[in-house]
């Protein structure tokens, strides 16, 4: 029988899981890793920030680019997540013009730049596409071939900012007698252990799967290769190791 509070417990752990989206593979794909879609949402979110004269919709999306493209993981994957494989980004915007007629930036000068004057819709969509592009490839380490953007509307003037919040899923200390953890936790850029999927370390036989949060400057799939190979030099068995990466940019833990 179900009680009242057991129900509770597993409907916070769905809704956990849920607020993580899609669980996107990071790197190539023998990296055996993976990002947590809300966090690369972030990411981008800031990204887009700094291009003048537009402003980021909600409901930005990053999914598999097309059928047909996509191999096997290396190693067992975390709970629903995507094959490996090139990845689309779908969002919309709205031009924030000046009344002259030309896009601009928020009023209070906040945005890096100003857009030429008489800057066309598809000029200003160009560089939002690059500027998500480059945030995709060089801070996430995510295989996108695909922006696709779409125009929603036209201001005046720049709404308040909405952008996704940043707060990480599950943050954690090292356990102090799990060796695991410490060996994780002590490998340059892993900001902290995270906890979304139920536990920082899962293991089953033959495959160990890690949680965790990158640290600022530092390259999430290089930081997941990092950690796979420390544990596979250290742990008896040689498992398979697969990483979960669930916040990028994260303060390192005290």
């Amino acid at each position: 029988m179900t009680t009242a509070h057991g129900t509770d417990g597993w409907t916070a752990s769905v809704r956990q899981r849920l607020a993580l989206g899609r669980l996107l593979p990071l790197g190539e794909a023998a990296d055996g890793a993976w990002l947590a879609e809300r966090a690369a949402r972030a990411e981008l979110r800031r990204a887009a920030a700094g291009v003048p004269g537009t402003v980021l919709d909600a409901g930005l999306r990053i999914g598999p680019a097309g059928p047909g493209a996509h191999g096997e993981p290396v190693v067992t994957p975390p709970p629903s997540a995507l094959p490996p494989g090139p990845l689309r980004i779908d969002g919309q915007f709205t031009a924030v013009a000046s009344p002259g007629g030309s896009a601009s930036g928020p009023p209070d000068g906040s945005a890096s730049g100003s857009p030429a004057a008489g800057e066309s819709l598809t000029a200003v969509a160009e560089r939002l596409r690059a500027a998500l592009s480059a945030c995709a490839r060089e801070v996430l380490g995510l295989t996108v071939t695909e922006v696709d953007l779409r125009v929603t509307g036209l201001l005046t003037r720049a709404p308040g900012e909405s952008a996704d919040s940043t707060a990480p899923h599950g943050g954690r200390p090292v356990s102090p007698g799990d060796d695991v953890e410490r060996a994780v936790a002590a490998v340059p850029g892993v900001a902290y252990l995270t906890s979304a999927l139920g536990s920082p370390v899962v293991t089953t036989p033959g495959h160990v799967r890690v949680e965790l949060a990158t640290a600022a400057g530092h390259h999430p799939p290089a930081v997941a290769r990092e950690v796979r190979a420390r544990l596979a030099r250290s742990l008896p068995g040689a498992p398979t190791v697969a990483v979960l990466v669930t916040a990028v940019e994260a303060t390192p833990a005290p």
